[in-house]
C-alpha cells in the first residue's frame, strides 16, 4: 500500500469485542462470538508485518472508553467489532460511534450494518429495488405461526437479527405447520427475538465477495453439498461453520473459484452489485445467494463486514483473485483511508447519502 498524499500514515487500532458470555442463544454460540479474537490477531500481525504502527483494542465494556488512548486525528480503526455478549445491533452502534467520534474506519457505516443485520428489513429493501429474495414471514410467537394459513412450505426458520449461522440447525427447515410452530417457539424462546421464515430455495448456494468503490467482485465461491442426498439438508448450519468434528463441517467444502458458466457468473455478479448498492455497503461485503431450478438468483443474506479470518470465505475469494492475506488486509485498510467522510474538508460525505425527497439545500441522513 502506497503512502497517502500527506506522507504520514496514522496508527491502526484493531478494534474487536472480547465476550466472555452470551445473554441469549445456545452455549456453543460463544465459539462464533469469540472467533473475532483470533481474526484480530491475524489482522494485527499482517499490519505489523507491513510496517504499520498497530494497537490491538479489545473491548469488554463500552467501546468509547477503549478508544480513549487512540484519538481519531492520529489513528484509523480497523473495525472488527461485532458487539458484546450477543447484544442486538451492537455492530451498527459501534460503527455509529466511530462515525460520531470522527474516525476513519474499515467496512460499512452504521446505517448499512443496521439494514443488513435486520433480515426482514434488508429483504424489504431488496424487494423494493426489484432484487429477488425468497418470500418471508415474521412471527412473534408460536400462536402466530398457527394462525398463518397462506404459507408455502418448506420454509427456512431463523432468528431475524443473527449472523454466523446462529440458530440454524437440522430442524431449521420445516415442512408443515407443526414443525413451524416448534421452530418459531425455539427461536423466540432461545434467541429472544422475532423468527423469520423464508421460502426455502432448493438449489446451488453461492457466496459473492465484493470490495471497493465502485464494488469489484472477487472470485465466486460455491458451497459443495454433494455429500447430502436430501436437498433439505443442504444448508450452511451452525455445525457446518463452527463444529470442526461434525459431519456438516467436513462435508461442506467451498469451491472457489466456483465452476459456473459465464452467463450465470455474470448474473451472480450483477445481482451482488445491486444488493451492495441497495443496502449501502462500503469497504467490503459478502452476498449469499441461492440459485433456483429456473436459474433465478435469490439473495438470502447481505453481510456487511464479513469474517476476515484466514480460513473464512472472504479471504478465500481474495486469495483466488491473487491476494495473500497481508495484501487483502492492506487493501481493506487502503479503502478506508481513501474514503471521504462528512467531516472531510475537501468534500461532502460519500458514505452518508441524502434522501432524494429532501431539498438539496437541506441535507440529512438517509433513513430507509
Amino acid at each position: 500500500m502506497g503512502r497517502r498524499r500527506d506522507s504520514v500514515l496514522p496508527g491502526v487500532a484493531v478494534l474487536y469485542n472480547h465476550s466472555q458470555r452470551l445473554i441469549r442463544g445456545e452455549p456453543q454460540d460463544l465459539v462464533a462470538e469469540q472467533g473475532v479474537i483470533a481474526c484480530a490477531q491475524a489482522v494485527a500481525d499482517a499490519l505489523q508485518k507491513a510496517g504499520h504502527r498497530v494497537a490491538q483494542v479489545p473491548f469488554c465494556a463500552e467501546v468509547e472508553e477503549s478508544l480513549v488512548p487512540y484519538p481519531p486525528a492520529h489513528w484509523v480503526v480497523f473495525n472488527l467489532g461485532e458487539g458484546l455478549e450477543g447484544q442486538l445491533f451492537e455492530e451498527a452502534r459501534i460503527a455509529w460511534t466511530l462515525e460520531a467520534k470522527g474516525y476513519r474506519f474499515t467496512g460499512s457505516e452504521g446505517e448499512a450494518i443496521a439494514r443488513s443485520a435486520h433480515k426482514a428489513r434488508a429483504k424489504s429493501i431488496l424487494a423494493t429495488r426489484g432484487i429477488a429474495t425468497p418470500p418471508w414471514w415474521l412471527f412473534r410467537s408460536p400462536d402466530e405461526a398457527d394462525a398463518a394459513t397462506a404459507l408455502r412450505f418448506p420454509l427456512m426458520v431463523k432468528p431475524v437479527a443473527e449472523d454466523a449461522s446462529l440458530g440454524i440447525g437440522p430442524k431449521a427447515v420445516v415442512h408443515n405447520s407443526r414443525q413451524l410452530r416448534e421452530r418459531v417457539a425455539y427461536v423466540v424462546d432461545r434467541y429472544h427475538q422475532l423468527a423469520i421464515a423464508e421460502l426455502f430455495v432448493s438449489g446451488r448456494e453461492f457466496n459473492i465477495s465484493l470490495w471497493g468503490d465502485p464494488p469489484e467482485v472477487l472470485a465466486l465461491a460455491e458451497i459443495d453439498f454433494s455429500a447430502f442426498a436430501d436437498p433439505y439438508e443442504r444448508i450452511v448450519s451452525f455445525a457446518a461453520k463452527w463444529e470442526a468434528d461434525s459431519f456438516e463441517y467436513s462435508h461442506t467444502p467451498v469451491l472457489c473459484p466456483a465452476p459456473v458458466e459465464p452467463a450465470l457468473g455474470a448474473c451472480l455478479s450483477s445481482v451482488a452489485r445491486q444488493a451492495w448498492e441497495a443496502i449501502g455497503c462500503r469497504g467490503y461485503a459478502r452476498i449469499d445467494m441461492r440459485v433456483a431450478d429456473d436459474r433465478t438468483a435469490y439473495v438470502v443474506e447481505v453481510n456487511c463486514n464479513p469474517d476476515l479470518s484466514p480460513d473464512a470465505g472472504f479471504y478465500r475469494a481474495a486469495r483466488a483473485a491473487g491476494y495473500d492475506y497481508g495484501g487483502m488486509v492492506a487493501q481493506i485498510l487502503e479503502l478506508a483511508l481513501r474514503r471521504k467522510y462528512t467531516y472531510d474538508r475537501d468534500g461532502n460525505a460519500r458514505g452518508w447519502s441524502t434522501d432524494s425527497a429532501t431539498d438539496r439545500r437541506s441535507r440529512r441522513l438517509q433513513v430507509g
